[in-house]
């Protein structure tokens, strides 16, 4: 076979015509340790802080600890494939998550990929999990309720739209039951719902989503899940990965609420990661920056002036506590960054006070500013009431001779407690809970049995429903409160239908 030297020239010249002269540089270390979830690399003198790298099997970590000899890496997926010696690249890239309307009704775990089945999110947009709070002058003051549904939370520490409120209390106290419904009541409320379970049983959030799915909220809400059983780097970039999906909603001029349950387990898993990193251990050897993991997470919260889009991110982050001890480093921590907490009391919980909300130590630093008008006149008295009661209550188990007032303030005590007693899954439009309020307030309940006050208000909902629904719409349309006699009247003519449970 003869090769002629012209067929040679013209490949040779067809080389150099297609020859690209561009120099690639990659910054390019070497795995010097590894082991339960962390990796020491060597020779990436480059790396950012937060920087996504890529080990040689694929597997993605997260730059942590800079040191001058070598970069402590927390690995984000399984580690047993890495060993030492392994090349690790640089990417870039600061770590990201996909954002938009695409992920409403999905669940997701902490990078933004699909785990319940449904395909691949069709997105192109992502940000940052790590991003810098809106400045002061980015911000107006909270003045917009979230109604919650929960007449013991809208009557006595009301959320506001772009409020950070705390709720905390032990295991088993129902604090996952007031966020499914408080997200449960955001139905055609103009709001974008994002929940993130951290730490929990991949059963537990399985019977949430079903929940969600059941009342219809699944529609309007994003999952974010960092299961139990998944590694510490997960259960840390939870809740980062479901603030950056609420600023993008927020950013564009919408309302998101986002739940953290909760971030103690965040801490315990941060607690893990550093100390796997060697940083020096502090107070119950949690890391001396607890305090700003938490911080830079909450302060991301805000209403947004009207010059940025009026938009808005409402933060309800959980903690537990052990043994109702609120003075635990965590809780104190935590309390410090919101904008108050709600209590919830496990005797309570078990002497049948469901929501267990301790209106003493509950607390909502925005207040008024996050009612309408009718729920701040008529729920005006309502903590001072409960207080007061709940005092005499102590002081009328040694004596058995009380004046008629201490007997009426009791009995009145009695109905208020009721009355701020909710089922499960079950949240309440705040006209409705406006009127059982009133109701109570106005002394209307007072010759009720305690045993038949719940069923009052529900029937009372009913007949004014079919009765009277011009009083409802007036007080969710104006915010304000109609006129007295026309609700007196209507309470009055509704108890003469009523029959207490004595005479059925």
């Amino acid at each position: 076979m003869s090769i002629n030297a012209e067929e040679i020239s013209t490949l040779i010249k067809q080389q150099i015509a297609n020859y690209d002269a561009s120099l690639e540089v990659s910054d390019v270390g070497t795995v010097i340790e590894v082991g339960d979830g962390i990796a020491r690399a060597h020779g990436l003198d480059n790396a950012m802080a937060g920087e996504l790298l890529e080990f040689s099997n694929g597997v993605m970590g997260l730059a942590q600890n800079l040191e001058e000899s070598n970069v402590g890496i927390v690995i984000l997926g399984p580690y047993t494939g890495i060993k030492e010696g392994d090349e690790v690249r640089r990417t870039g890239r600061i770590m990201q998550v996909p954002v938009g309307e695409s992920l409403l009704g999905r669940v997701v775990n902490p990078l933004g990929q699909p785990i319940d089945g449904k395909g691949p999110i069709e997105t192109t947009k992502s940000r940052p999990i790590e991003s810098p709070a809106p400045g002061v002058m980015d911000r107006k003051s909270v003045d917009e309720p979230l109604q919650t549904g929960i007449k013991a939370i809208d009557a006595l520490v009301p959320i506001g739209r772009g409020q950070r409120e705390l709720i905390i209390g032990d295991r088993q106290t129902g604090k996952t039951t007031l966020a499914v419904d408080t997200i449960i009541n955001q139905k055609d409320q103009d709001m974008i719902c994002i929940y993130v379970a951290i730490g929990q049983k991949e059963s537990t959030v399985r019977g949430t989503v079903e929940t969600f799915r059941k009342y219809g909220a699944l529609d309007y809400t994003i999952v974010v899940t960092a299961g139990a059983s998944d590694p510490a780097p997960l259960l840390y970039l939870a809740p980062y990965a479901g603030v950056a999906m609420g600023e993008e909603f927020m950013y564009n001029g919408k309302h998101v609420l986002v739940v953290y349950d909760d971030l103690s387990k965040q801490a315990v898993a941060y607690r893990e990661l550093s100390l796997l990193l060697r940083r020096p251990p502090g107070r119950e050897a949690f890391p001396g920056d607890v305090f700003y993991l938490h911080s830079r997470l909450l302060e991301r919260a805000a209403k947004l002036s009207d010059a940025r889009g009026g938009g808005s991110l409402t933060a309800l982050p959980f903690v537990e506590t052990q043994a109702g001890d609120i003075g635990a480093y965590i809780p104190t921590n935590v309390i410090s960054i919101t904008d108050g907490q709600i209590f919830l009391q496990s005797d309570l919980f078990f002497s049948g006070v469901r929501p267990a909300i301790n209106a003493g130590l509950s607390v909502s630093r925005v207040g008024g500013a996050a009612q309408i008008k009718a729920m701040k006149k008529v729920a005006g008295t309502l903590r001072l009431d409960l207080a007061s009661y709940r005092e005499l209550e102590a002081f009328s188990q040694f004596g058995s001779d009380l004046d008629k007032a201490t007997q009426a303030k009791l009995n009145r005590g009695q109905r208020t407690v009721e009355v701020l007693k909710q089922g499960l899954h079950k949240p309440l439009a705040v006209e409705k809970q406006v009127m059982i309020i009133y109701a109570l307030t106005k002394g209307f309940l007072d010759d009720i049995p305690v045993e038949d006050v719940l069923r009052f208000e529900s029937e009372m909902n009913v007949w004014l429903d079919s009765n009277r629904p011009e009083l409802l719409t007036s007080i969710r349309e104006t915010g304000g409160l109609p006129d007295a006699k026309d609700m007196n009247d209507a309470i009055e003519s509704f108890k003469k239908t009523f029959l207490p449970s004595e005479s059925k």
